[in-house]
C-alpha cells in the first residue's frame, strides 16, 4: 500500500467524497499540511468525521493523508469511510 503524500502543488484542487459530493478547495499546504476551504454547504457529520467540527480556521481545516484515498490532476478524493 503507498502512502499518499500531499504537497504544494495540490493547492487549487478540489476535494470530493467517494460519492463524488464536493467537501471544498485545498487553499494552502503549511507546515507538511494541505488546508482546506470547506464548502458552506457542507454536512456536520462529514465536519465531525474529518475532525473539522470544533475548529475555527481562518486559513482553512487541515486535511490529514490518512483521510485521502487518491489524487488526481484536478481532484483529491476521500477514504470510503467518509
Amino acid at each position: 500500500m503507498s502512502t499518499i503524500q500531499l504537497t504544494d502543488d495540490d493547492v487549487g484542487k478540489t476535494v470530493v467524497t467517494r460519492t463524488g459530493d464536493e467537501v471544498g478547495i485545498v487553499s494552502g499546504y503549511r507546515y507538511g499540511t494541505a488546508h482546506v476551504d470547506p464548502d458552506p454547504g457542507l454536512k456536520t457529520t462529514l465536519m465531525t468525521k474529518l475532525g473539522w467540527e470544533d475548529t475555527d480556521e481562518d486559513d482553512g481545516y487541515p486535511l490529514q493523508a490518512d483521510a485521502v484515498e487518491t489524487i488526481t490532476e484536478d481532484e483529491i478524493h476521500l477514504s470510503s469511510g467518509l
